[in-house]
């Protein structure tokens, strides 16, 4: 994309899968630069980028501090949520602007496996996850029964998304399955340890007894799905893993759908019944919260906020 071009907030929402006021929400607390055009808002893809770079930043610090927020933050929210899928940031606005909730909850932007060791170790109090078990083909279910062992525990839907390869416009390798990574001739762009997208390809291998270090650039590791598909556009590597949105994102990307995968909140049942809990469901059942995403490429909302399990 042309750094000089001029973005729309609603262009800035599509290439950050976030809804369209979020964007402006990001401009007044200052975390995003703009410019206007008379009474219009206008951005740059530097600008973008700048604000991208700076939530990996964010990422990279909360892993190293274990994952959540520091515990002066934590003792300030009372309410902790894990996770990147932008739609949470989306949740916590609308949670931020009802009288129900006391504190509106606080962003942690770590991956799926961490998420839910942090809801183990009583760091968070709600863990969002997308781990695809190969042997049951079951997500999240049967990671939170074996990471969050004697924590009695309710799963809850957010979305369904479309998981798959990312590879260069027009597919020149011919890239159609998992199995096509096993001879070691693609170079592949891996996702972060504990990541689901990680984990999905660390399971799809393991069920053909192919060890992941025989694929060149298994080693590297992008922080996000844009990122990932930007090394693929860049011609930095053949094949990324991760989901449909953002394929259509990043100039020079087509997008091999494999899989569709389940994206989940899991709290504690002793939590299940606070306000901060309730106001959750409530919220995701609303219409005015599903409309945010019917119509955005790559979520499937039929069953959001449905009560999936208690483990």
């Amino acid at each position: 994309m042309d750094e000089n071009l001029t973005l729309t907030a609603q262009d800035v929402a599509d290439i950050l899968r976030i809804a369209k006021n979020t964007v402006y929400e990001l401009v007044k607390r200052g975390d995003l630069n703009h410019y206007k055009v008379g009474r219009k808002m206008r951005f740059t893809r530097p600008d973008v980028d700048a604000y991208i770079a700076n939530s990996r930043s964010s990422a990279r610090q909360s892993d190293s501090d274990g994952g959540s927020p520091s515990k002066i933050e934590a003792q300030e929210s009372g309410f902790i949520i894990c996770g990147k899928d932008s739609m949470l940031d989306v949740l916590t606005g609308y949670l931020g602007r009802r009288s129900d909730v006391d504190r509106p909850p606080l962003r942690a932007y770590v991956g799926s496996y961490a998420g839910l060791t942090s809801l183990y170790y009583g760091e968070v109090q709600a863990a969002t996850t997308h781990l695809w078990d190969g042997d049951s083909n079951r997500y999240n279910v049967p990671f939170v029964r074996r990471l969050l062992p004697g924590v009695p525990a309710v799963v809850i839907h957010l979305t369904k998304r479309t998981q798959g390869l990312y590879v260069a416009a027009g597919n020149p390798r011919n890239v159609k399955t998992w199995a096509d990574l096993r001879h070691g001739s693609l170079t592949i762009i891996n996702r972060e340890r504990g990541a689901g997208s990680r984990v999905l390809l660390d399971e799809q291998l393991r069920l053909l007894k192919v060890n992941g270090r025989i694929i060149p650039g298994y080693e590297r590791e992008a922080l996000s799905h844009i990122s990932a598909a930007g090394f693929v556009g860049r011609g930095e590597a053949d094949v990324g893993v991760g989901d449909m949105k953002a394929a259509s994102m990043v100039e020079g990307v087509d997008f091999v759908p494999l899989q569709t995968e389940q994206f989940d909140m899991v709290v504690r049942k002793e939590d299940f019944e606070t306000p901060v809990v309730q106001a959750i469901l409530s919220v995701l059942k609303s219409r005015e919260f599903r409309e945010q995403f019917q119509h955005m490429k790559g979520y499937d909302i039929t069953d959001m906020g449905k009560v999936l399990a208690e483990t």
